[in-house]
């Protein structure tokens, strides 16, 4: 099957993380997966949830935001709260990068991961998490020494990709073109490229074999592999 851009079937989109995007914040990254752009800020925020308080140990939590002109058709700020979707999403990607963390070494201190996409072209969740993860690593550098924190926080790094099933092939890292025309969708999220935290996959429009199954997280691992790579360069080859 010929693709839109004429990748092979398990080829990724170019990937690129400018670190530093964002001075105000205490870690930012800007991630580029072809078309896709999600500017990702992680910040200290100024204390835990109340039902955290005094239990001594922290929180890493996420939003995910559409911009306005991200799509083709103007998406509308969602002001009177997120919806379904994007509280799902977020969702995903909080629970991911807690994953990656030692929220007791945290102490009682918040970060929050801002995920806003500014051009959305397929695969904004996976991108969120792969530069949001980024962006947490480079906030708890600075965090660490203004906070005098001698403990690594962060155990694990977290990767993720999209993969699905196109008129039945199996494609990894799915274009906004590909993922509409799905018969299989799949996120595949895992720490270290090693383990899996978070696979979610859906036959939207075909059901699918445990082969298929097998094929699809064989090509996640793969990408996440090299994700990783990408990620521990641009943290300096440690985790904080």
């Amino acid at each position: 099957m010929s693709r839109i851009d004429n990748r092979q079937a398990d080829e990724m989109r170019s990937i690129k993380m400018t670190p530093g995007f964002i001075s105000s914040a205490d870690g930012s990254v800007l991630i580029e997966m072809g078309n896709t752009r999600v500017i990702c800020n992680a910040t200290l925020l100024p204390e835990v949830p109340g039902w955290l308080k005094g239990r001594g140990t922290g929180w890493v939590t996420a939003e995910y935001s559409l911009l306005p002109q991200s799509t083709n058709k103007r998406v509308d700020r969602e002001r009177k709260g997120a919806s379904g979707r994007t509280q799902e999403i977020q969702r995903l990607i909080g629970r991911s990068l807690r994953g990656a963390a030692d929220l007791a070494a945290l102490g009682e201190n918040a970060i929050v991961v801002d995920c806003d996409v500014i051009q959305a072209d397929g695969g904004t969740r996976t991108a969120s998490i792969i530069g949001g993860f980024v962006a947490l690593g480079l906030a708890l550098k600075k965090i660490k020494t203004n906070l005098g924190i001698e403990q690594q926080i962060l155990k694990y790094a977290i990767s993720a990709i999209s993969v699905g099933v196109v008129k039945g092939e199996a494609l990894l890292d799915l274009c906004y073109v590909e993922d509409s025309a799905a018969d299989v969708d799949m996120n595949v999220v895992m720490r270290n490229a090693k383990e899996f935290i978070e696979v979610q996959g859906t036959g939207e429009h075909a059901a699918f074999d445990r082969k298929m199954l097998s094929t699809l997280l064989d090509l996640g691992e793969k990408a996440c592999s090299e994700i990783y790579s990408m990620q521990m360069n641009l943290l300096g080859g440690e985790l904080p």
